[in-house]
């Protein structure tokens, strides 16, 4: 594992990220994510698209740029069947920490509910990447990794505010397998 990857996934720190390129990608289309429709869009036609698209162009490509964004794929709960889904993530420490807004829906992401009953994934960027095993986070760890993933996007406030009374928003951390 290189200083500057985990299990072949770029290193992302919220923090270091220039406030300027999390202004230009909130008001280049992530302010439009945020809501209802724009998630709804998103969801239906973005998101399916996402992780071919990496897939055929190596990583190069995607759809998502306001955003560092990783496929994962896990393995379903119900039917055994291996799935791709592009998610936004960022790194702390040694490990890969995803946020399962599922865009302020009512219900968790069906990849949430996958990694909770097998955790052991794959992530990938391109050629990129490696084996992970999940878990979710909890109490003070949990506030604080979803704080930092506010500051990488700003739309998870706003998912935040439409589940406040339904869900806490979880958030996985994934550490490279052995």
């Amino acid at each position: 594992m290189s200083g500057d990857t985990i299990n072949g996934i770029p290193r992302v720190d919220p923090h270091a990220r220039a406030a300027w390129k999390r202004t230009i990608s909130w008001w280049s289309g992530g302010r439009l994510g945020a809501t209802k429709t724009g998630a709804a869009v998103w969801r239906r036609i973005g998101a399916p698209l996402e992780a071919p698209i990496m897939k055929a162009t190596g990583g190069r490509m995607r759809l998502n740029f306001g955003a560092p964004v990783v496929v994962m794929t896990s393995t379903g709960r119900h039917n055994g069947q291996r799935r791709a889904t592009p998610l936004t993530y960022f790194t702390d420490g040694d490990d890969v920490i995803l946020t399962a807004s599922h865009y302020g829906r009512r219900r968790n992401p069906s990849w949430y509910y996958n990694l909770i009953a097998n955790p052991e994934c794959e992530l990938y960027i391109g050629p990129r990447g490696g084996r992970f095993v999940a878990r979710e986070t909890e109490g003070a760890d949990r506030d604080r990794l979803f704080a930092l993933a506010v500051e990488l996007y700003r739309g998870y406030a706003n998912y935040a505010q439409r589940t406040n009374s339904i869900r806490t928003i979880p958030m996985l951390r994934l550490t490279p397998a052995r």
